[in-house]
């Protein structure tokens, strides 16, 4: 018996040593992906890494970039958001609205486009709480075909040309070497992390999504919070309708089609859980990189855009499946911890 404890304790040790390096690659698992399929792009073709072809991944992620930090916020408190693609598509067209007033349109172009985006944030939040709705997926789909038949509605179907100075540089300009959307990025990626991990209103966001019925107990306004997680994904739908409308000069009413999904799926690559409570911004970035990065490098390498939706549902799946793991992992080491005192 005295010779037999010392095994089982090193035995005990050893997969508690185990079960932690498992939880800490996974943990980076978006970052290895990532360095890895720059690795291999930079191989497969030597215009990857070119300064102009980088700068060209960057501009293209930058609007999926803000639709996948505002998503996060979503998905922290255990929902989702499926309107951001048409919403990002009806802001552009409200800004080229704004901006056929005389004499004052071009002054609220942006806040027209902000102001539409958390709107429509504000209107999911009150239907899924005021409503009591079983679950986000109701009240943003109902919003994915409404905001997308409103932006179709207003524009006649077609883009409206004409975007303030302003707009243009948002979408398209530089600021030295660096393209302004890169910097708005940056910008809003910087805030959102102070939101989520050293204001108040995040730890509450982390503790809704880990257990509802736990945090109201703590006197946490749980239904606010959530509310307020959709309002802050419809401005970020609103800041990339902005990139976009810069981009194109235009309002585009078919512009963010199926970029909900993208936005989802990075921000799950990125290392975030559907169940909620766990994902970081820097997380969601990363996974915006390997969409772009994919895209991009398969594009150099004339692969088809079919096989390129391909690898992404292959990365999605890997994604979730890594979450899944990861929580059981947790699971054992919380139980291995709990076995020992």
């Amino acid at each position: 018996m005295s010779t037999a404890s010392p095994a089982v304790g090193s035995g005990r040790f050893a997969s508690e040593q185990g079960l932690g390096l498992a939880l800490r690659i996974i943990r980076f698992g978006p970052a290895l992906i990532l360095v890895a399929l720059l690795v291999i792009m930079s191989l497969a073709s030597p215009f990857f890494l070119t300064g102009d072809n980088l700068s060209n991944v960057a501009v293209q992620a930058a609007p999926l970039a803000c639709l996948a930090i505002g998503q996060l916020f979503v998905i922290l408190v255990g929902g989702i958001d499926l309107s951001v693609g048409s919403l990002l598509a009806l802001c552009t067209v409200t800004g080229a609205v704004a901006y056929g007033w005389e004499g004052i349109g071009g002054v609220l172009v942006i806040p027209m486009m902000l102001l539409t985006g958390a709107a429509v944030g504000l209107l999911n939040g009150i239907m899924l709480v005021k409503g009591r709705m079983p679950h986000a997926f109701i009240p943003t789909l109902a919003t994915l075909n409404a905001a997308r038949g409103l932006a179709l509605l207003l524009s006649d179907g077609a883009p409206m040309p004409g975007m303030p100075q302003i707009v243009q540089t948002a979408g398209a300009g530089e600021l030295g070497p660096i393209p302004v959307p890169v910097l708005i990025v940056v910008a809003f990626g910087l805030l959102a992390w102070v939101l989520a991990a050293k204001l108040q209103w995040g730890r509450w966001i982390y503790l809704v999504g880990g257990d509802k019925e736990a945090a109201r107990r703590l006197g946490i306004p749980v239904d606010r919070v959530i509310i307020s997680v959709f309002v802050f994904s419809g401005l970020a739908a609103g800041l990339a309708g902005l990139i976009t409308a810069g981009r194109t000069n235009a309002g585009y009413p078919s512009a963010g089609e199926l970029d909900e999904l993208a936005a989802i799926s990075a921000v799950i690559i990125g290392g975030a859980s559907f169940w909620g409570g766990r994902g970081t911004v820097g997380g969601a970035i990363v996974g915006v990189l390997i969409f772009g990065v994919i895209n991009n490098g398969l594009n150099l390498l004339n692969v088809s855009v079919y096989l390129q939706l391909v690898a992404i549902g292959v990365i999605v799946v890997v994604a979730v499946e890594l979450d899944v793991v990861r929580r059981r992992l947790e699971q054992r080491f919380r139980t291995m911890r709990g076995a020992e005192t």
